[in-house]
């Protein structure tokens, strides 16, 4: 069953709206992480080259996993949280993903095929 990725940003109107919404959203990104099933990654971290963005890494188990965290309430207290900090712009993308490879092989050096067998 192929696992979906979601790789967005939020920005804000500064640096400190944007340090803010990080900190605020710890705790439900760790509850999301850590109680969600199916939520093999969840991270809302500061874009370290955008002082206002905040860029969003999530990966869910499977398709059902991801509609299953958007009628939890982690789902509606991150949105909450979010919104009420004003986002000035937003994108968002969802990615089917059916296979996967490592960056390196076991020898350490960088794979240049991508899906070596």
């Amino acid at each position: 069953m192929p696992q979906v990725v979601i790789h967005a940003y939020l920005e804000f109107a500064d640096e400190a709206t944007r340090d803010e919404a990080v900190r605020l959203t710890g705790p439900i990104q760790w509850k999301t992480r850590t109680e969600e099933s199916g939520c093999l990654e969840y991270c809302f971290a500061a874009d370290p080259c955008v002082p206002n963005r905040v860029t969003v890494h999530e990966l869910w188990e499977d398709h059902a996993s991801l509609v299953a965290h958007f009628q939890h309430t982690y789902y509606a207290q991150m949105r909450d949280a979010l919104v009420g900090l004003g986002p000035t712009a937003t994108w968002n993308r969802m990615y089917e993903v059916s296979r996967d490879s490592p960056v390196y092989r076991a020898d350490g050096a960088i794979r240049t095929v991508l899906f070596e067998d």
